[in-house]
């Protein structure tokens, strides 16, 4: 008999916990739960055990934070399946060798076809991330909405839509928003608020410092470790636009779509 593949499961609901495995054992006896975890903790633990699992299966919020706190710490080799309510995270999910991001409420078929991809990930020996399916992820899950901001600037204030945003920065704790006329304000939002909230087909976060709208792009060159530098529309001169070398292949995909 074929040894089943080990899987681990992070979730913090009980009902969603029970019934990911009731999935699993209704689809195939192939998987096997070794471990389960219901926050940052907990999965922290588990997750150090590198002997111990094949892959996990994973929510993204969860009661003392959210998993890429996880993965910020311990990025695991394997594969994993994300099963969550939000969208926004996609980019984030394939980074750290995502094979499927599946919003919840999940259908049996939709979760069946997941396990069916990652059995066949792992009966292969793993493989490289799959970026063609994080660009169709980030298309179909795309928020695809104007968002609107209020701007203050000494005693003035004005409503900016996410329309016209040519790209956002930090610098010295700071948020700075650019528009496609070239001015410059500040924003009481975070990078990590921005990313959740814009339209992840048109805007992209290159770096911990910078998200940049797909229209602000000019001439990119190639630099160290594959890394891309980028010329931006309208000139920023704060510091150097180079996409972050884990995010450089998606970036990749990402612009050619």
């Amino acid at each position: 008999m074929t040894t089943p593949f080990r899987l681990g499961l992070i979730e913090d609901e009980p009902a969603a916990m029970e019934r990911l495995q009731s999935m699993l054992r209704d689809w195939s006896e192939q998987f096997v739960v070794v471990w389960t975890a219901d926050t940052v903790v907990r999965a922290l633990e588990h997750a150090r055990q590198v002997s111990t699992y094949d892959a996990i299966i994973t929510d993204v919020q969860l009661a003392d934070g959210t998993v890429f706190d996880v993965f910020a710490e311990f990025a695991p080799a394997c594969p994993i399946v994300f099963v969550t309510a939000y969208d926004n995270y996609i980019v984030d999910a394939f980074v750290v060798h995502a094979i499927d991001y599946l919003q919840k409420p999940v259908k049996r078929e939709e979760f069946y076809l997941a396990m069916q991809k990652l059995s066949t990930r792992l009966k292969s020996g793993g493989g490289r991330i799959d970026y063609d399916q994080l660009a169709k992820a980030m298309t179909e899950h795309s928020v695809n909405k104007e968002v609107r901001y209020v701007i203050r600037f000494g005693e003035h204030m004005r409503i900016v839509s996410s329309n016209e945003l040519a790209y956002v920065y930090m610098l010295q704790k700071g948020v700075y928003a650019v528009l496609n006329t070239g001015k410059t304000y500040p924003l009481d939002k975070s990078l990590d608020q921005l990313e959740k909230e814009l339209d992840l087909s048109r805007f992209f976060r290159i770096n911990r410092q910078m998200i940049i709208s797909r229209e602000s792009i000019g001439p990119m060159q190639i630099v160290s470790k594959s890394r891309v530098q980028l010329v931006l529309v309208p000139p920023f001169d704060q510091y150097e636009c180079i996409v972050s070398t884990e995010r450089s292949p998606v970036f990749k995909e990402w612009i050619s779509q």
